[in-house]
């Protein structure tokens, strides 16, 4: 497994963010690798239909797949921006549970977007991710 290189900075002079999932900034040495939106969907792409608990989880299955496909884990996340339909505390709830089960207390930082709908019919939540790739020792 991958050392952990990511600085997680919560300034004493604001709130603390941990219990709603993110923190404020999150920095790490080496080169960024943007994942685009993932949802629950299948093999074509379709979205799965489900609760809202059910897409996050698949949701953070692919964003996972993706990580993995460029040699990445969860613990090169510093950064998420996430989507949800109709949101609502419950919502924030869920996520905020499914968010410590990837990434314990090294949470990345994230932006939350409330909004009427997504790209497909049916989907319900979506996750996109900023991760980095740990920079390697200096050659000559």
């Amino acid at each position: 497994m991958t050392r952990d290189q990511r600085t997680i900075t919560n300034p004493a002079t604001l709130h603390d963010p941990t219990p709603f999932g993110y923190s404020h900034a999150v920095s790490a040495p080496g080169e960024t690798v943007h994942i685009g939106g993932q949802y629950a969907s299948d093999a074509t792409g379709t979205p799965v239909p489900g609760d809202f608990a059910s897409q996050v989880e698949l949701a953070f299955d692919r964003l996972r797949s993706a990580l993995e496909g460029v040699g990445l884990g969860y613990e090169h996340v510093v950064r998420l921006g996430t989507f949800i339909v109709d949101h609502d505390l419950d919502k924030l709830r869920i996520l905020g549970k499914a968010l410590h089960a990837r990434f314990g207390d090294r949470l990345p930082a994230q932006t939350l977007s409330g909004v009427a709908s997504l790209a497909l019919p049916g989907m319900l939540f979506e996750v996109d991710a900023v991760a980095v790739r740990p920079a390697g020792p200096a050659t000559a």
